[in-house]
């Protein structure tokens, strides 16, 4: 009496054996196709939206004329209404004092005066900024005829890395404006947006100090 009939094992490595529930299709090749045909329409997609792209016109404003009062002269440029006084000052007048650092109006590195007030024109749009008088550091001295302050800043080492020292420069300058002998109380409150990342507001306190005293004799 024969016994139960054992399966036949597979004497040939290179043909995987096929499913039962699949005739014909094995393991490794139904993977392979599910692969595909879902890579399929992930490409197609993709295709279509490279080819929307390339047919979308860019839509804006384009470059406009635009005029600025800087350090007592005339600058003109055609600048997107986008680009800020900073990028204006930096790019297109190669005025870099003004250091860009945070580029949101919380450092005070880039600190100008605008009608003899601290802005961050970082924050200021070119286009707004004409028909204002704008002071850079550059316009308050120059090597060998150094404003009383800046003097003052070297005399006191009141700069490190100096990204910051053209900001507070130009806040001492419209805070002594207003408060040509102040206490150390006001010189912390008056200069108190901008920000030294090396913290040497103890050498810039004294340098605001001696620079009123300069300005005073």
């Amino acid at each position: 009496m024969d016994g139960p009939e054992k399966p036949t094992k597979n004497d040939n490595p290179e043909k995987p054996e096929q499913s039962p529930a699949s005739p014909g299709v094995s393991r490794r090749d139904f993977l392979k196709i599910s692969g595909v045909s879902a890579a399929v329409p992930l490409v197609s997609q993709m295709g279509a939206f490279a080819l929307s792209e390339t047919e979308v016109a860019t839509q804006g404003p384009g470059k406009v004329p635009v005029s600025l009062n800087v350090n007592g002269k005339k600058l003109s440029a055609s600048l997107e209404p986008r680009v800020t006084l900073l990028d204006a000052l930096r790019d297109q007048f190669e005025l870099t004092g003004a250091k860009r650092v945070c580029d949101r109006g919380t450092c005070g590195a880039c600190t100008v005066l605008m009608d003899n007030k601290t802005v961050y024109p970082c924050s200021v749009l070119a286009i707004d900024a004409q028909n204002h008088q704008i002071i850079t550091v550059e316009g308050l001295g120059e090597p060998g005829h150094l404003h009383p302050i800046q003097q003052a800043f070297i005399d006191n080492d009141a700069q490190q890395c100096g990204f910051c020292t053209p900001g507070f420069v130009m806040a001492t300058k419209a805070f002594l404006d207003q408060h040509p002998n102040p206490t150390q109380e006001q010189i912390k409150h008056g200069l108190g947006g901008n920000f030294c990342r090396c913290g040497t507001y103890a050498g810039m306190r004294m340098a605001v100090m001696q620079a009123a005293k300069t300005k005073g004799a």
